[in-house]
């Protein structure tokens, strides 16, 4: 088995640990969870301006991979307040549409932000 790791894609600042933003193997890519930071290094202020951001960043990791939110098949959303349910369901609806992957999320406490996302994604043939 080859596995290829991601450690920068457009747009997103460096890990910040020993971590890569994500690992392919075997047709599928694995992301670790993205914060809502900027590039800069910045987070925005507004929650869904921070899903957005965090969408983003998850974005970048998939097409550094050679694939895009349309392969995901399953995400994994941590939010630190369960009011921001609402909020985030909206933004995460803009973007996964009618694709409907399999989905978790989580009230967790995190790190200096209030949430996180990550997923699994098929990576198509072409793309290998």
């Amino acid at each position: 088995m080859t596995i290829r790791r991601i450690r920068t894609a457009d747009g997103l600042a460096e890990p910040v640990g020993p971590f890569s933003h994500g690992v392919v193997a075997d047709g599928l890519v694995f992301t670790s969870g993205q914060l809502p930071v900027l590039a800069d290094g910045s987070t925005p202020e507004a929650f869904e301006e921070q899903v957005e951001a965090a969408i983003a960043n998850l974005r970048a990791v998939l097409r550094a991979a050679g694939t895009d939110l349309d392969q995901v098949l399953s995400v994994r959303g941590f939010l630190t307040d369960r009011a921001q349910l609402e909020p985030y369901n909206r933004v995460y609806a803009r973007h996964f549409g009618e694709h409907l992957p399999a989905r978790t999320t989580v009230g967790v406490a995190l790190w200096g932000v209030s949430m996180e996302i990550d997923c699994i994604a098929r990576v198509p043939e072409t793309a290998r």
